[in-house]
């Protein structure tokens, strides 16, 4: 039996072959970059999300109407990966609006990078294809107007200032 990750590894890599051969480029979702730096450091594709061991919670958000399920990388894997553990995220959207989120809420059990609602990919329309997801409900410290103004949907990049 073929354990979850191969699995995973395999549906990615006929993921990229299948756009390859289509003659298509994966699209990129996110991009990340540190502060200063021309080129991303990091490109993601909904199959690299996907291969990053994502997570699903449920959880209301004050957007939505009653309890949500949310799938996606937790920033903290984000964060690890890139090897940054402190300053500040400038989040951005697609239509340039822009948050800063202290790289210190990049925590186990902390938000996520969320690119399935309730069991299906987000539309540009419908606050995708990224948007930036706290447990809101796991946590009372997460239910603050400081917190939800960190909540970005539409995102498209992320720049790390140290």
């Amino acid at each position: 039996m073929m354990s979850r990750a191969a699995a995973l590894a395999a549906m990615v890599v006929i993921t990229c072959a299948a756009a390859v051969f289509a003659g298509e480029e994966p699209k990129v979702l996110l991009s990340v970059r540190m502060d200063g730096a021309a080129e991303p450091s990091a490109q993601y594709t909904i199959a690299d999300l996907r291969a990053l061991d994502p997570v699903t919670f449920e959880t209301e958000t004050i957007w939505t109407t009653g309890p949500q399920q949310f799938t996606g990388v937790p920033l903290a894997v984000l964060m690890e990966r890139m090897g940054v553990s402190g300053g500040q995220l400038v989040a951005h959207a697609v239509n340039n609006y822009s948050v800063e989120i202290p790289v210190s809420d990049a925590v186990e059990g902390g938000p996520i990078v969320a690119f399935e609602r309730n069991g299906a990919e987000m539309s540009l329309r419908n606050k995708g294809p990224l948007w930036v997801v706290y447990p809101y409900d796991s946590n009372p410290d997460y239910r603050t107007e400081e917190v939800y103004s960190r909540s970005i949907w539409q995102l498209d990049r992320i720049v790390i200032r140290p």
